[in-house]
């Protein structure tokens, strides 16, 4: 299986040579981050393109995907009930503004798309302030569409947490990654602010030159950067997909 990811890497310029081996400085890397947050929730289709997006985001801390806005109890991918699948941040609100995380919700997704529950539209205030400024920029959304907006404002409840298996859906499909950064599947890969980063930027998320701005602070190896450099200069330009 490792000589089959060689090879594929290879073809985009990775070559993992030694590798196969966990980095040693994977104590070192950034996965806990001690300042107070505030969280943001939406739903803007799949979870997939959010959560890479949200946690290559400045000032986002901590993302997980899961399932929301619904009545079920204990709601599952194969059985989710009426919950949606979103997106929940944890974020500095001294480094980005909830303003500034709407803007990211709106440009990234199709309000207007009419679609089944699970897949729609959605933004889930915490606070009347979050209320205030979702229910203003809607609005202004209203003035800019053709189509109707079908995006609800709803207060936040009850967040079911997604299987394993979503939790950096992206930086997961990268098993060498995965073990250089001392991550597995389970609730760390859901609290690691390294973990949301690299999830971000093995798609490109973010772009190589806030990426080579974070190599540092990240505490990323020079192994480890050069796999996600390239990557993220692959597709730096594909924008968000699923």
């Amino acid at each position: 299986m490792f000589n089959a990811l060689s090879n594929g890497l290879s073809r985009i310029g990775i070559n993992l040579g030694a590798r196969g081996r966990s980095c040693d400085s994977a104590m070192s890397l950034l996965h806990d981050v001690d300042v107070p947050t505030k969280k943001a929730t939406f739903a803007m289709a799949c979870f997939w393109a959010p959560d890479a997006l949200f946690g290559a985001t400045p000032g986002v801390i901590r993302t997980r995907v899961g399932y929301a806005g619904g009545t079920k109890e204990g709601p599952t991918y194969r059985s989710l009930g009426d919950h949606t699948e979103s997106i929940d941040v944890d974020f500095d609100p001294t480094a980005i503004t909830y303003d500034k995380l709407l803007d990211i919700f709106w440009n990234n997704h199709d309000p207007t798309a009419r679609t089944t529950k699970q897949y729609t539209s959605l933004i889930f205030f915490h606070d009347d302030d979050q209320k205030k400024l979702a229910e203003q920029t809607l609005k202004e959304q209203e003035g800019k569409q053709k189509s109707p907006i079908v995006t609800q404002i709803l207060p936040a409840g009850t967040f079911w947490d997604a299987e394993d298996y979503h939790q950096k859906y992206r930086l997961q499909q990268h098993d060498w990654l995965m073990k250089a950064i001392g991550m597995k599947c389970g609730p760390k890969l859901k609290t690691s602010h390294v973990a949301a980063r690299l999830n971000g930027y093995v798609i490109g998320r973010g772009g190589v030159a806030q990426f080579e701005r974070d190599v540092a602070r990240l505490g990323l190896s020079d192994e480890v950067a050069d796999f996600v450099r390239k990557l993220c200069i692959k597709y730096e330009n594909a924008g968000p997909f699923c």
